[in-house]
């Protein structure tokens, strides 16, 4: 099986094929697939913004799984949330993005710092089947970066999961991957997958 993941982004696409290493199936980016346009994204959830992307691969390949995910701070009201990616402006880079989350936190005491990742994966069929899988970790925004950050995924350096001491950004790739919103999201497709 050929699976096309609905993004340009290299950290989530080694998330992804790290989590469905021994399925019989070979996972491409966009980009390996030969689809460079960007889905203009414009939902107001998670869940909306999979579908589109999901939706728009699909109809140029085969199945399709896309991702939203991003970063929903409770002393912000949930923000950024959707707009993770594009709080601090278009384009703009990682280090740009944590200033942005640690200056809007700067008044924030500790036990007002919870937040919760947020993915939805949105898997596709040829035939216009779609099924969702959701996953959510919380933890608290740390008030420094801590950490090494993975290639476009930026709050890492920040988000230190419940129960822990690290930032995923200190963590392994396989130990994030046990305890983070996209890990709970993939376990789940991975299931559904090994079923077909």
């Amino acid at each position: 099986m050929k699976l096309i993941f609905a993004t340009h982004n290299a950290g989530k696409v080694k998330e992804m094929r790290a989590m469905l290493d021994g399925l019989d199936i070979e996972v491409l980016s966009a980009d390996e697939a030969g689809i460079t346009e960007d889905v203009v994204e414009g939902g107001k959830t998670f869940k909306e913004n999979a579908i589109k992307k999901a939706r728009f691969v699909v109809s140029k390949s085969e199945w399709a799984v896309a991702d939203d995910s991003g970063i929903c701070i409770d002393a912000l009201g949930g923000e950024p949330g959707v707009y993770s990616a594009r709080w601090a402006g278009e384009n703009v880079s990682a280090e740009t993005l944590i200033a942005r989350t640690l200056e809007r936190l700067s008044n924030a005491p500790e036990e007002k710092r919870q937040a919760c990742f947020v993915s939805t994966l949105v898997l596709c069929a040829p035939d216009a089947r779609g099924w969702v899988f959701e996953g959510e970790a919380r933890g608290l925004i740390s008030t420094e970066p801590r950490g090494t950050p993975r290639p476009k995924l930026p709050y890492d350096v920040i988000f230190i999961p419940d129960g822990y001491n690290r930032t995923f950004a200190q963590m392994s790739d396989e130990e994030k991957n046990s305890l983070s919103h996209r890990g709970l999201a993939f376990r789940k497709l991975r299931e559904f997958l090994s079923s077909l």
